[in-house]
């Protein structure tokens, strides 16, 4: 599910009151979510602090996970770099991939988007429908994209022929396996861009080693 409201403003076209209403509360949801955790956030709390009544609140979002799955879609949309970026077909894959891995990162590695993936790994015991809907709405489809260029590259003979999804879960991990994981897991502050290109390089070489012809 991708907002009207973010739809109508990405094709520069004027934002509906209504549009504007459904974004200022999942704005104010987001920042309660992040805040409080999923569990200790109500729908009454939402609608206290956006200044109206539940009512009006369901009239936009039938329960909260559904006002939850659309925090995932805003930040999505807003930050998912990675998802819009070209993959040419016909570049080299190794600098594809690099262009690929610096994308991810700047995407995962926004305040925002960390600070969700901790509240979704935190609370996956108790919901984890959260991960469910982190998984489906935001890394499934950067990990579909990815799959994609990679059987394309295995189909015309640029890369060795193996199973694309499973390459693209290992290409993706590896870029995630340095750096960022310590600073997700609070071991460190935001890492450096030569701390992050350093793992990216470090990605590629591995994966090519692996798949190149």
């Amino acid at each position: 599910m991708i907002l009207d409201s973010t739809v109508n403003m990405a094709k520069g076209e004027v934002p509906t009151r209504q549009d504007l209403r459904r974004r200022a509360i999942v704005a104010t949801a987001r920042k309660a979510f992040l805040r409080g955790g999923y569990g200790q956030t109500t729908m009454s709390s939402i609608a206290a602090a956006i200044g109206g009544s539940k009512t009006t609140l369901w009239s936009y979002f039938r329960n909260k996970e559904d006002l939850f799955a659309a925090v995932i879609d805003d930040l999505v949309e807003r930050y998912g770099e990675a998802l819009r970026l070209p993959l040419p077909p016909d570049g080299d894959p190794a600098q594809t991939l690099l262009a690929l891995g610096e994308s991810l990162m700047r995407t995962i590695l926004r305040p925002e988007i960390v600070a969700m993936h901790r509240l979704v790994t935190g609370e996956a015991g108790r919901s984890p429908e959260l991960g469910r809907t982190l998984f489906e709405r935001g890394i499934r489809r950067g990990q579909a994209r990815t799959s994609e260029w990679i059987a394309q590259q295995m189909a015309s003979g640029q890369l060795r022929e193996d199973d694309p999804q499973r390459a693209a879960q290992q290409f993706l991990a590896l870029c995630q396996s340095g750096c960022y994981q310590q600073h997700i897991l609070g071991v460190c502050g935001r890492p450096s861009g030569e701390a992050v290109r350093a793992d990216l390089e470090g990605a590629v070489a591995t994966f090519m080693r692996a798949y190149a012809v």
